[in-house]
This record gives C-alpha cells, structure tokens and sequence, in this order.
C-alpha cells in the first residue's frame, strides 16, 4: 500500500508545523548523525557500499551478542517483510490484525493464502497448514502489546511456523519484549528491527533482521545486491559505536504519552485505546477521520494518521504519536474546536 500512510505532508498547501501521522517521535534529535553524515558524506557517495553489509551485520551481531549470520540488514524493515514473503513464496499465512498493511501485501505479490487473526488462540495452537504468522509488537496501529509468555508458548507447540514479530518500536516501550539473544534458541522465530525509528532517520531506509543462522541463509538467498545504500550504512556504524550521541528519554516520552491520553478523553466525543507505547489509536463517536484530518491540516497546520484503512478498523478511527509538550497541547485545543463546530 504505497498510498494510505502516514506523513503525506505533501498532500496540503498549508504547511504542516506538528506532524502526529508518523509513528516517529521529537522527543528523538537526530541532529548530532546529520552532523556526522554532513562531513563525512562525500565517503561514501565516491565508493560502492558492500554488495552484502557484512560490516554493519558484525557490529549489529557484537553489540547484539550473536554471530554475525545471524543478522541480515536491510533496507528499512518493510524490505526485510517483502524479502521473508518472497523467500516463502506460496505458503499460508497469518496475519494478526488490524497492523501494518505491508505484511499483507508482501504476501499476495508473492502468492500467499493469508488469513485473518483479531485475536491469538489461548491454547497455543495454529493450524496445521500454516507456515508464517506475522505480528508486529509494540503493534502499529493499537500500541498494544502481545505477551511475550504467550509468543513462546506459539513457537514451541507451532514449530511448523515461522513467527515473524515486527519489533520495529521495541525501543518504545517498557513491555518485555525478545532479545535477539533469546531467539537464537528457537528455530522458527524472525525478529524485525528498525533504526529509522529509534533514532528518527526514515529518508535512510535502515532495518534488520535477526533469527537464526539457517532461516536467515534462506532469506539471504533472495537478497537483492547492493540493496542499502552507502550513506544509510556509515550511519548504522555510526549509531552502533555512538548510540550515546543520540538519547532518547522513554519514561519522559510514555509520562506524556499518558497526559496526552487524559486530556484527550476529557474533550468526550471519542474513545483513546490504552497504549504500551508512544502511540495511540482513537475512535471518534461521531463523524469521520478523514474529515478531522483534513480540518487539522488546513486550518491548524497539524497532520494525523487516518486510520480507516487499517483491516478491521473502519472510518471513525485515527492514530496519533505523542510530541513534546506544547504540540499536543495545540493539538487538543485543534480537536476541540472541531468537535464543538
């Protein structure tokens, strides 16, 4: 779904001054990489990058304390989603809803049967002809996330398929999530990681894998050559050896996140899910998202994520990421105006 995500600035005249579309959050600088990049930039624009990032994959491995072939970088988590669904092309797949669109759509292009779930089976087991289950945890759009007792509870009864969990926001929450430790003891497990958004670099492209040494020499069989650029390469080995140069304050952002949460559910008029994360998704009681969107955007300059389009979901839905302080609170004043018109 190349249409129907977040961040369409481009789509109003007015410019857009507090951008809540994007799961991507200000209380991340990404100020002192761009410095990092502005100078040394020219290095890797002059030379090809590795065909394959060996490179960044034994740093991510040292750092990650596993081996080397057991991370395969991409470009940005959804190439590492298209690179799984084409390396099982045919098989049946899962999905749990409602989540990211790209997981579906990965699957049809490569000729899955993919199936619905609203809700995990309680006694563990998947269905015999299941190959790959795809969740994303911390999940996009809810903010919710699935036990992690639970997940290995499905790997060990399932062990004919293969979890795929999107761990894109795992920097984002206080859940326990997997380590890509923990996952190198179990043979159908694939972890999604992404760098575009713990250190806000989405123009990067920057993602990875992790899982062990034999499903990721599969998926490698498919790698397209050359497939991240140079530029996104010197950045990953920049964070990797520097992550201190670019912090991140989870408890001040989720403390926020909750008074965000209050002050929305006093307006009235719509119900705010509870969130493990810095995001959260609202139902609207009356009228459509779409149509607050578009009134945020053109007489507030502020941009939200219209949610209608996510399975399972349906019009009144729209999905916001909290922002520093002063934003929100424009954005709540925003809101407010509109539900009283």
């Amino acid at each position: 779904m190349i249409e129907g995500h977040g961040d369409d600035l481009y789509k109003y005249r007015r410019q857009i001054t507090a951008n809540f579309s994007s799961n991507l959050t200000n209380w991340i600088d990404p100020t002192p990489l761009k410095a990092y990049l502005h100078k040394h930039v020219g290095e890797a624009v002059s030379v090809y990058p590795e065909p394959q990032p060996y490179t960044l994959e034994s740093c991510i491995a040292n750092v990650s304390g596993i081996q080397a072939d057991q991370v395969c970088v991409t470009n940005g988590a959804t190439e590492a989603i298209y690179l799984i669904a084409q390396s099982f092309a045919g098989v049946q797949s899962a999905i749990l809803q409602p989540t990211f669109s790209e997981y579906a759509d990965a699957c049809r292009i490569n000729g899955h049967r993919v199936m619905s779930f609203f809700q995990l089976p309680a006694k563990g087991r998947l269905p015999k002809d299941l190959r790959l289950l795809w969740l994303c945890n911390p999940n996009n759009p809810t903010g919710s996330v699935t036990d992690k007792s639970l997940l290995i509870r499905l790997a060990e009864e399932n062990p004919h398929v293969i979890l795929v969990i999107d761990q894109s926001y795992e920097d984002f929450t206080l859940e326990p999530l997997f380590t890509a430790k923990e996952v190198m003891k179990m043979p159908n497990v694939l972890l999604l990681h992404s760098l575009t958004k713990r250190y806000a670099m989405p123009g990067l492209r920057l993602g990875y894998l992790t899982g062990n040494t034999a499903l990721l020499h599969q998926l490698r069989t498919h790698r397209m050559p050359w497939a991240v650029n140079g530029i996104a390469l010197m950045a990953g080995l920049f964070l990797m050896k520097h992550p201190e140069t670019i912090p991140f304050n989870l408890q001040d952002c989720l403390d926020e996140t909750v008074r965000l949460q209050s002050k929305l559910r006093q307006i009235g008029g719509m119900d705010v899910w509870d969130t493990h994360t810095h995001f959260m998704l609202i139902r609207l009681r009356t009228g459509y998202a779409s149509a607050l969107k578009d009134y945020l955007a053109n007489e507030h300059g502020i941009l939200i994520r219209d949610a209608s389009n996510f399975e399972g979901l349906d019009a009144t839905y729209f999905r916001l990421s909290t922002q520093r302080p002063e934003e929100n609170e424009r954005l709540v004043n925003a809101i407010r105006l509109w539900l009283e018109m």
